[in-house]
């Protein structure tokens, strides 16, 4: 019989991250980008319509300028932990402090935003990350990193599941019954914190549940 399923990494890291537009104190530095972008576009004839606040707003999905509010993460089938703290370079060290050990990061698109975020604010922070295994981001492959919206799509092109969706049709259930990932910036300006963290907690246990179900756990 084929072992490809009986693979059994000795320690796993289900992991999954809320996202935060970029802070106050690289503003400016962002209205530069953004006026010359205007310039840019008017010059070849183009209007551009983006606001700054529109613009301001997107950076909570790219690690160059936005931030992270919380990771949640699970070692195998212990309990979810959410690291937050204003300090992101604290939470980092946090963070790579509890991974030292994982044999495999699992989560869901988490080589193209979460693991990659964290990577990205890392380096911004010069908080070198702790790992035993090298994190490799090459493609076509369930090991350092296993990620479940790839591994289900078999590394196909084309329109990619969400994990609500993934959850459903695996009879799991969904984490999407509060809040979801849009509204994780309106929490925070209410001071929404535990709420955003539940939030992120429950997409870790969801994805653990996928990552268990697709590998016949």
């Amino acid at each position: 019989m084929n072992n490809y399923y009986n693979r059994d990494p000795q320690k796993k890291m289900f992991l999954d991250i809320e996202t935060l537009p970029a802070p106050e104190h690289v503003h400016e530095a962002l209205k530069e980008i953004h006026a010359y972008r205007k310039k840019k576009r008017e010059r070849n004839g183009e209007k551009y319509k983006k606001s700054f606040e529109e613009f301001l707003a997107e950076t909570g999905l790219d690690g160059t300028f936005g931030r992270i509010f919380c990771i949640s993460y699970a070692i195998n089938d212990d309990m979810v932990h959410c690291i937050s703290d204003e300090n992101e370079k604290k939470m980092l060290e946090n963070f790579w402090e509890a991974a030292k050990d994982v044999d495999l990061f699992v989560g869901f698109n988490i080589m193209d935003f979460d693991l990659k975020y964290i990577i990205q604010r890392s380096v911004i922070h010069g908080v070198k990350p702790k790992t035993k295994v090298r994190l490799s981001f090459a493609r076509y492959r369930s090991e350092p990193i296993y990620d479940a919206m790839h591994e289900w799509n078999q590394w196909g092109y084309g329109k990619n599941v969400s994990l609500d969706s993934l959850a459903r049709a695996l009879g799991l259930g969904s984490s999407k019954t509060n809040m979801d990932g849009s509204e994780v910036f309106s929490y925070y300006k209410k001071g929404k914190y535990k709420e955003i963290c539940a939030y992120c907690n429950a997409d870790v246990e969801v994805t653990r549940k996928i990552y268990k179900k697709m590998n016949f756990e």
